[in-house]
């Protein structure tokens, strides 16, 4: 076989392959928002390509679970409520930022809830479910992740690395009021942390404290031996931000030395698009596997009357992950959704 001929075969596998590849990623698009005022948004792929998205809702009294086939298929489907706020007392009020795991073959929930009657008593609790469909049968309330410090705490996220559990969480672990920052431990089982607990990160940086010092909303992906944390900064009105940290996969995790912390944030406000404070993120998978999906919210306005915490508006929207040649997430901060 002639060299020409060599060449041209070549040229036409390689073209072929930009085709397909371009092929897929032209099919994945979203129909965004994918759920309406559902802030914190979690979404777990299933091993039988089911999609659950778990959220905050903006009444903060419940937890619910909605079902698809297919991500954009989430926005048409009815929420199953499977857990309701106590009417007194503990997880009595601000129901936030639940998210739903697999372990072991059982379903959990870990969410953030106050007291009925001292609201910002928040700490962090887990439910079960033994059910093969977590829209279906009984959860089971397991009580409170106990911390070494009894303060402030919320928006627990669980991951696996070399035969490990762990626990990242946002939490006030200063003497004074100063905001949250990121926590870690190793978990002796789903329910129970095993010690000791790391400060990850706290807010260092003019954009992880405007309006609140706050580093928040944890989610965790892997590419390429590496582990990233994103994370969410400041107030959750247009300055509500996504922070990056990163280890090696073989490194001692619970060692500071081995976390690596963006100095600036990945992914933040575009007025052009009309995305304002996006945040609190969460990974999935494609439909074909082949692509990795951040689940997020943001606001499609900048003004907000009051408080941001009342205003319902924090819609779930999902965006492709692309990787750079570093192997380094890249958010496409000024491309549309």
């Amino acid at each position: 076989m002639s060299k020409h001929i060599l060449k041209l075969i070549s040229t036409t596998m390689l073209l072929t392959a930009i085709l397909l590849n371009s092929c897929i990623t032209k099919k994945i698009e979203f129909s965004n928002p994918i759920a309406y005022q559902r802030a914190d948004p979690w979404v777990h792929k299933a091993d039988d390509g089911t999609y659950y998205l778990i959220a905050t809702a903006p009444e903060y009294d419940r937890i619910e679970i909605k079902k698809s086939k297919t991500i954009n298929g989430l926005k048409q489907t009815e929420p199953v409520v499977v857990w309701r706020k106590h009417k007194t007392g503990v997880m009595g009020h601000h129901i936030w930022a639940p998210e739903l795991h697999k372990i072991d073959g059982k379903w959990y929930i870990y969410f953030a809830a106050g007291e009925a009657e001292k609201v910002w008593n928040i700490r962090m609790w887990v439910l079960s479910n033994t059910s093969e469909d977590p829209t279906q049968g009984e959860w089971k309330e397991e009580g409170q992740i106990k911390t070494k410090k009894e303060s402030f705490s919320l928006d627990a996220t669980t991951f696996e690395n070399k035969g490990e559990r762990y626990l990242i969480w946002a939490q006030n672990v200063w003497s004074t009021n100063h905001g949250t920052g990121l926590v870690m431990s190793k978990m002796k089982n789903p329910t129970t942390l095993e010690g000791p607990e790391l400060l990850l990160t706290e807010p260092e940086y003019d954009w992880e404290k405007v309006g609140y010092n706050v580093n928040e909303g944890p989610a965790v992906i892997k590419h390429k031996g590496k582990i990233f944390v994103t994370y969410s900064a400041s107030a959750t009105d247009f300055n509500y931000c996504i922070g990056l940290l990163w280890a090696d996969e073989n490194s001692n995790l619970m060692d500071k030395e081995s976390w690596h912390k963006s100095d600036k944030p990945v992914f933040f406000t575009n007025e052009e698009l009309k995305r304002f404070g996006p945040g609190h993120n969460s990974f999935t998978k494609s439909e074909n596997g082949k692509m990795d999906i951040m689940i997020y919210h943001a606001r499609d306005y900048k003004e907000i009357k009051g408080n941001p915490l009342r205003d319902p508006n924090r819609h779930t929207r999902a965006k492709v992950i692309y990787w750079t040649k570093d192997g380094f997430p890249d958010f496409k901060q000024n491309e549309k959704d």
